[in-house]
């Protein structure tokens, strides 16, 4: 496995066009005292912000706008830290590794149980939202010990992406409500509901196609060193058998 040191990042996101640049732009105008680990901490308060504003939407929708304020934040802490610390050239690989995808987790669990707290969606609907983005999640990093390539993103959706989804749904629910539509075999199903259930079917097929293309993939290629491995040894085994050989060892 390669080192943290050397890994090699893709970020190919729907987004990147805009979020790139605007990065770039906030890391060179930084001010000394916004340091990256700052900046990891304002992204974890931000997702702490998101929970509490969804679970008080229970007393009024208007949280619902605190909690887009939340992903905003969770945003720029979540993704600004890392390009900050390349920018001044103070990267802590390992350290940053650990510590950025620990973070992540949390603020996964906590975001998406605050939404199951809502009155929006349903809480299993929502635990298994939060199930599927750490399955995405492992398979991240699995992908990044057996390759060496850390690609943030799954089929160009990435955080950024999500939490865009996150902030056009609240808005759409606070201002056309939250109807109950009746499905097939599930019965009344709230609209933002629906919506999350349909992020994780998509997310499930897409941990199971990419986890098997990527599983081939590898199985191929571990087949291919084999194979040059075996016939390496077959070509040293003849070497020491062959005539020319004989000799130098009855010398030796």
């Amino acid at each position: 496995m390669p080192n943290v040191e050397k890994h090699k990042r893709e970020n190919d996101i729907l987004l990147g066009f805009l979020e790139r640049p605007a990065l770039q732009w906030l890391a060179e105008h930084a001010p000394a005292w916004v340091t990256p680990d700052g900046l990891t901490s304002l992204g974890m308060g931000a997702s702490v912000l998101i929970f509490i504003s969804y679970a008080l939407t229970n007393i009024n929708p208007n949280f619902l706008w605190l909690a887009s304020l939340g992903f905003i934040l969770n945003w720029l802490g979540d993704s600004l830290d890392g390009t900050l610390a390349r920018h001044r050239h103070i990267e802590r690989p390992r350290y940053g590794y650990m510590v950025d995808h620990w973070i992540d987790a949390m603020s996964t669990v906590l975001i998406f149980v605050g939404l199951g707290l809502s009155p929006y969606v349903d809480l299993v609907v929502a635990c298994f939202g939060a199930i599927m983005y750490l399955l995405l999640s492992i398979m991240v990093y699995l992908i990044t010990y057996v390759t060496g390539v850390f690609r943030i993103t799954s089929a160009k959706i990435g955080p950024t992406e999500i939490r865009t989804l996150a902030v056009v749904l609240n808005t759409v629910i606070f201002f056309v409500g939250n109807p109950l539509i009746t499905l097939p075999y599930f019965g009344p199903t709230s609209l933002y509901s629906l919506a999350v259930a349909l992020v994780v079917v998509a997310m499930g097929i897409y941990f199971l196609v990419n986890g098997a293309v990527q599983s081939r993939r590898l199985m191929l290629l571990d087949e291919k060193r084999l194979e040059r491995k075996l016939s390496k040894e077959k070509e040293e085994a003849k070497e020491k058998q062959s005539p020319a050989a004989q000799p130098a060892a009855r010398e030796s």
